[in-house]
Order: C-alpha cells, then structure tokens, then sequence
C-alpha cells in the first residue's frame, strides 16, 4: 500500500525520527508538529511556532528529509510554516483520523513479550468497564502501546462507542487552558461523558500537583460509572517518581500488563507484516538477518527494513542478505556519528555562558544570576538527556529530585512567556549542539 496523504506520510516519518533522535528531543522539537501538504516534491510542516521552525531548519533538516524521503519513496524538500492553534486544531479534524487507520487487533504482531497485554486491549473493549478497569499497559519506547491503544480506538469505534484519547500532556495543557478561560465544565464534560478514556504517557502526570488531583476524581467518576480507563506509560505505576500514592494505588486496581522487547519470532513476524503491507518483494532470509541483527524495538525494526530497501533501491539491486548487511552498516554504521550530548558538555557549555565554574553551579552559592545558570542547566539537562531526575540532581551538587523538577517547570514556563530568554536558551542548544558535533 503507498501512503498519499501528507499527514499519513508525516506521521510515518515521525516514526522513523523517534529512531533517530533523543526522547525529550522529539517531544520538544517534533511531538506537536503536522504534516500540511505534499506537492512536486516539497513537503510542507506545520509547527507551533517560529522557535521550532528555525531549530528544526538549522539542526535536523537533512534528518528529517531523509526520513521524508524513505517514506515517500522520492526525493522530497521540506518547509516549515507556523500554523496557529486553530489550523493545526483544523488539521486534525480533517486531515488526520481521530485514530491511525493502521494501528488495529489485526495488524498488531502477537508474541511472547506481549500476549498479555494484547489479550486485555482486546477483552476491554468488548465488556468495557467491566473487564480490568483499569487496564494499565507499560513498557519501553516502540513496544506497541500505542498501537493497542489506537487499537482498541478503532474498534471502539466500530462498537459506537464513545471513545476519547489522549496524552498526560494533553490533558494537562487542556486543564491549564480551561482554567485560565473558565471553561472547567466543558473540560469536565468532556473528559467524564465518554465510554473509554485512553491516556498515553502516563508518567508525565508525576509532579504536577493540580493535574494529578484534577485526573484522580476524573478516574473515580469514570470508574464508578463502569465507563473504561485504559492508560499507557513507560514505566509500572509503582516504578513512576513522583506519582501520588492516592493515584498510584488506583492506576493498580485492574490489570497492568507489561510488554517487552519481542523475541526473534515476533521480530521476524512483525517485519513480514509490514513488508507485506508496504508492498516490499523481499526474501524470507533478508527478514531473517534484520530480526537477528535489530533487537531493540519495533520502531528500530521497522525503521531498520526501510533502510535496507532504500539502499537497494539506490543500488538498483536485488535486496539479498548481503545487500541488507551493507546497508544496515552504511547507514547506520559507518557514517559519522555524533558524539552523545553528556551532562559534563551541558554543564560546561552553560557554566562558559555566564562565566562561572563548575564548582558555582554545583555548589551552594545563592546569588541571582548563579541560581538562574544552575535552573537553567537544570532545565537543558532534562532536555537533551535521558537523566532522570534524581541523576540530574546528582549530576547538580546532590540536589533532591523535587528541587530539580521545580527548577524545571519553573524554566519551561519562563521561556514560554519570554522571547529573549527563548533566544538566549536556543543559542546555548546551538553551541552545544556544535560542541559535540565537532567531538
């Protein structure tokens, strides 16, 4: 099947992306952008804002149309445009579907490492609110969450039923926005009329107080209703910091399913679905080598088969296992790689910026302008790594998670509001950026 449509195509290659860059990278940089149009080759991007759009030209341009171009299967040049709230709002109601058309029971690989979890998305949504409510399904990036999530969507859908998903982000931006517009009833209305509420992400509801109290009585009027819950994260309720214990226990009163890295036979099963519905002639002993080489997840996987067609298709050549070896170590091998970014570089990179020394930003002086370098570092730290929170305390002097977190929100909130703090933010990322791509 060829993908026509730009959002389809935008959102495949996002898939690819996630592949390629950090978590917290994408969701800052590429989590809230839109596919527009695709027309003689150029490929048009909706972004937020202006911010995103110059990030995204000056440092992952030609990432991003190589990714473009593997999906679309022709060379493709892209182009940033702001699209204000209500036409990116406007995008989704009539571009994209309220769930991924692909994302379904039928074409969800079935293994070991995640019977379990496919087995409670499918029961929930024949006897909803009857049957592990809640369902909490966990596990690492590019396992499958989603896809069950869009899954049970779907065929909620199907069933007429009123069906709502959304992320911890989401619902969290939204309850801001209803409570700054005094619109909280149409927030709660909206969130406590439906059938299932499908969550994804979870984690991200740790440590934001309002949010969590707010989510907690939407889960106990759902759930005393008998109206589904079925929430995603990547991590076990109990493994998620921050988390309320009032909330932790009720996010662990049905089932929590876990899905794992899958084994070789799910590996090969998956790539032998998607090459069959992509329309790829390829050999059972290419797949073969892929499953064995790609253990990851079934982002690395998927991304991985596109490369190899890719190459051979640049070659102009049979896909053979021996093609597949060259190009799994061109592309993803041999070319350069960037140095990762480390907390010691964004530590450095910030203590130059302002003229301090490592031992002013780990230690305990007060003073305005060290305080705002260390929160600032806390902030970049969180990031362009994966440091937990409590790493990164450590990485700061052994300051506590919650102090890490506050400095955190506390940032995120003033570069939202202040242009030249954002300027400011953006050209350390830059240098830091540039450090190590020289490394």
């Amino acid at each position: 099947m060829t993908i026509r449509s730009a959002p389809e195509i935008w959102e495949a290659a996002l898939g690819q992306l996630q592949i390629e860059v950090s978590k917290a990278n994408f969701h800052t940089w590429l989590s809230k952008t839109r596919g527009l149009s695709f027309q003689d080759g150029k490929f048009t991007v909706g972004v937020p804002n202006t911010f995103i759009a110059e990030y995204l030209g000056k440092n992952q341009l030609s990432l991003i149309e190589k990714a473009l171009t593997d999906v679309a299967r022709e060379p493709v040049k892209i182009e940033f445009c702001v699209a204000s709230d209500s036409e990116t709002s406007v995008a989704r109601r009539t571009k994209l579907p309220l769930f991924n058309p692909r994302y379904t029971f039928d074409t969800f690989v079935v293994g070991n490492s995640n019977n379990l979890a496919y087995a409670a998305a499918a029961k929930v949504v024949e006897n909803p609110g009857l049957a592990f409510n809640p369902l909490f399904l966990h596990g690492g990036a590019g396992l499958g969450k989603t896809h069950l999530l869009h899954a049970i969507g779907n065929k909620a859908l199907a069933n007429h039923l009123a069906v709502l998903y959304v992320t911890a982000e989401q619902y969290t931006n939204e309850l801001v926005t209803s409570i700054r517009e005094k619109t909280t009833d149409e927030f709660r209305k909206k969130f406590r009329s439906v059938d299932i509420l499908l969550v994804d992400d979870v984690q991200f509801f740790a440590g934001k107080e309002q949010t969590e109290e707010n989510f907690f009585y939407t889960f106990n009027e759902l759930h005393s209703n008998n109206r589904q819950i079925v929430l995603a994260s990547d991590q076990a309720p109990k493994a998620i910091p921050m988390l309320r214990e009032r909330l932790r226990s009720r996010l662990e009163w049905g089932l929590v399913a876990d899905l794992q890295s899958p084994d070789f036979e799910t590996r090969l099963g998956i790539l032998q679905h998607k090459a069959k519905r992509d329309g790829v002639d390829i050999g059972p002993d290419v797949l073969e080598f892929i499953a064995l080489q790609i253990k990851e997840n079934i982002r690395a996987l998927e991304g991985s088969l596109n490369r190899v067609v890719a190459y051979s298709k640049l070659l102009r050549t049979m896909v053979t296992p021996e093609i597949a070896a060259r190009a799994l170590e061109d592309i993803a091998g041999k070319e350069p790689q960037l140095a990762p970014i480390t907390p010691n570089l964004i530590t450095e990179t910030v203590a130059g910026t302002f003229q301090l020394t490592l031992s002013d930003l780990r230690g305990k002086r007060r003073d305005e302008a060290t305080v705002f370098a260390r929160q600032l570092c806390m902030y970049l730290l969180r990031q362009e790594t994966d440091c937990s929170l409590s790493e990164i305390g450590k990485v700061l002097g052994d300051r506590s998670p919650s102090t890490v977190s506050y400095a955190y929100e506390k940032m995120s909130g003033a570069i939202n509001n202040d242009p030249l703090l954002k300027r400011q933010v953006f050209n350390i990322q830059q240098r830091i950026h540039a450090t190590r791509s020289h490394n």
